[in-house]
């Protein structure tokens, strides 16, 4: 498929038939995703990825009513798998604090923006376009922050790595919950692009 062409069909979805994922996909996918641009190329990203039932119901059970689901809850129960991205803060304080980067301690304030999620959201984003690539489906969505604590427990997440989010992987199924763009137009082109000044 032509890069312009998974880039247009990239989307969010809501819904996944049952039918499992190729392991070679999701390592494919992986790998790709480590390819992304990282600060001083610390590389300070972790990828929690749940693959079998039992581990996918797991994170279900933790964020959210299994018990009691929703549209959405129903349609993204059944991808059967999960990738979460988790960023270090760690790995760029200590790499900006080696030599050949001239900063002498590992001061957060050095970083006006925080690197080490954004470069993860590309890492992500590299996911979801190979994801489309392999003619699957997925959707990146939060974590809500009060189960953040029950995640790390379940999956004995370190606390030097932060999730940035979830990813749910599969073969896309028709229905499910709707997303924004069916309530809500694209924002055309000339009101976000800017040339020479705002």
């Amino acid at each position: 498929m032509e890069f312009s062409e998974v880039v247009r069909r990239r989307k969010m979805v809501r819904s996944y038939t049952s039918d499992p994922v190729d392991p070679a996909v999701i390592d494919k996918i992986l790998h790709n995703a480590t390819r992304a641009p990282s600060a001083g190329f610390s590389q300070g990203w972790g990828f929690l990825v749940l693959d079998n039932p039992e581990d996918v119901r797991r994170y279900w059970e933790a964020t959210a009513d299994v018990d009691n689901p929703d549209n959405w809850l129903t349609g993204m129960m059944q991808a059967p798998v999960i990738v979460i991205p988790c960023s270090s803060k760690a790995a760029y304080l200590d790499r900006y604090a080696q030599p050949d980067k001239g900063w002498t301690d590992r001061d957060e304030a050095h970083w006006p923006m925080p690197f080490w999620h954004m470069d993860t959201a590309m890492a992500t984003m590299l996911i979801l376009q190979t994801v489309v690539d392999e003619g699957l489906g997925a959707l990146y969505f939060g974590i809500p922050p009060e189960s953040d604590a029950a995640v790390r427990k379940a999956f004995d997440i370190p606390d030097a790595f932060d999730p940035i989010g979830a990813v749910t992987i599969g073969h896309p199924a028709s229905g499910g919950a709707k997303g924004s763009p069916t309530r809500r137009k694209r924002t055309p082109l000339e009101d976000v692009v800017h040339r020479g000044r705002w």
